[in-house]
């Protein structure tokens, strides 16, 4: 992987390029989107594609072609939604900000979005694309707003991009394109681990959901200590590596923790660091929008996680006993626990601490439980090798990003 990294890095020029830089707003049109009142039937299931930020956090690939929800012509006429044209840019601009994909036919977005129409003589698609993703964190930042983070039209249309020649662009996308083909085969070795483990899971134990096998239920509470964090407030938040790291909703994706986005809390002002502390073999759950906007996102902390402090609205489990906790994470994770979670379920999706403290948990011999544990941690320690290469991989494709847009290769 990483050889093969460089040697796209390599098929670059060389040598500092001088490039123009213009502003989004004179190299795309941008477009907003909105949503027909949901109330009215004859709005919904019609011809037209519509898109929400959801959407995109689920694609694999940089293209949409199909959405899960569709409007008609009466539901786009009496909305603020706007028809993109295929190969627009659809950016999110709000719950999250920064998702991006290329749509692939016509179609309008709701309005958490701030898409890019590209003027073909200017930019092409896929570069804009590419620069976007390269830009996420310093777009992320230019949001505002008390309950949700947004980026505004205008703020995204004083955004300025470098602009190589459309054939140095195209050449520049083919290779990000190629290097990130090279990162997906990796997560999809990890994806294959995760599915191993599923698979183990139901063998031995069945299905939560029905209980086939007729196994005994204890709650939560009799399982595992659980603990809902401090409200560190956003206004004493200071740079990562000068404080102590917090543990947020944004740093709980669903196969790992990620610290890309992380944050400190001033150590001095910790009154209770071992209370809030995580430590290997919790589990950790994100519990409200927009972090489970798209599925429940649900860690068992491994001991190469760093240290981290549990924030407010985020949870965390420490089994007792005999109980595993590799065991804990894979039934929370499995579809008896999200459903549930379901019925508490509202226009902003949550999970309440009632729903820890009441759910049944099958409970199986306690020699059945130590079996699954061994195989767990076996394809644990495989994960964690391919972990640690892909984040090697991440920071090698992030070096390529950088030099390709600032054109240095």
């Amino acid at each position: 992987m990483s050889a093969s990294v460089e040697e796209l890095a390599s098929s670059l020029e060389l040598g500092q390029k001088k490039w123009r830089s213009v502003r989004l707003a004179d190299c795309c049109s941008i477009v907003s989107g909105g949503t027909p009142k949901s109330s009215e039937a004859s709005y919904w299931n019609g011809d037209i594609l519509w898109v929400t930020p959801k959407d995109l956090t689920e694609l694999e690939s940089k293209y949409i072609s199909s959405t899960p929800r569709t409007i008609t012509e009466s539901g786009y006429a009496k909305s603020s939604a706007n028809m993109l044209p295929a190969q627009s840019v659809l950016f999110s601009s709000r719950a999250p900000i920064g998702h991006v994909a290329i749509n692939t036919v016509p179609m309008c977005t709701n309005q958490g979005f701030k898409s890019l129409v590209p003027d073909r003589g200017q930019i092409i698609p896929d570069y804009l694309y590419h620069w976007l993703r390269a830009n996420k964190a310093q777009l992320q930042a230019l949001g505002n707003g008390a309950t949700f983070k947004e980026v505004s039209k205008t703020v995204i249309s004083r955004v300025e991009i470098p602009l190589p020649p459309l054939e140095e662009q195209r050449r520049i996308a083919a290779i990000l394109d190629k290097a990130d083909a090279l990162r997906a085969k990796r997560r999809e070795a990890i994806a294959k681990l995760d599915q191993l483990l599923q698979s183990v899971f139901l063998e031995m134990f069945g299905d939560p959901v029905t209980n086939p096998k007729g196994w005994g239920t204890r709650s939560l509470p009799e399982i595992a200590d659980f603990l809902t964090g401090f409200a560190f407030t956003s206004k004493d938040y200071v740079r990562p590596g000068s404080g102590v790291r917090l543990c947020r909703g944004a740093n709980i994706l669903p196969d790992r923790l990620d610290w890309n986005d992380a944050v400190d809390w001033p150590a001095h002002k910790v009154a209770d660091f071992e209370r809030y502390r995580l430590q290997a073999g919790d589990v950790v759950v994100a519990m409200d929008r927009p972090w489970i906007s798209s599925g429940f996102k649900i860690v068992l902390v491994s001991e190469d996680d760093p240290e981290a402090l549990l924030v407010q609205r985020v949870a965390r489990l420490r089994v007792r006993d005999a109980y595993p906790a590799t065991f804990l994470y894979q039934l929370l994770r499995s579809p008896a626990f999200t459903r549930h979670c379901k019925p508490t379920e509202t226009l902003v999706p949550h999970i309440s601490p009632r729903d820890f403290a009441s759910f049944p948990a099958i409970n199986p011999p306690e020699g059945l439980l130590i079996k699954f544990d061994s195989v767990a941690r076996s394809i644990a320690k495989m994960r964690l090798r391919y972990l640690s290469s892909d984040k090697l991989a991440e920071a090698e494709f992030r070096s390529l990003q950088q030099r390709a847009f600032s054109g240095r290769l």
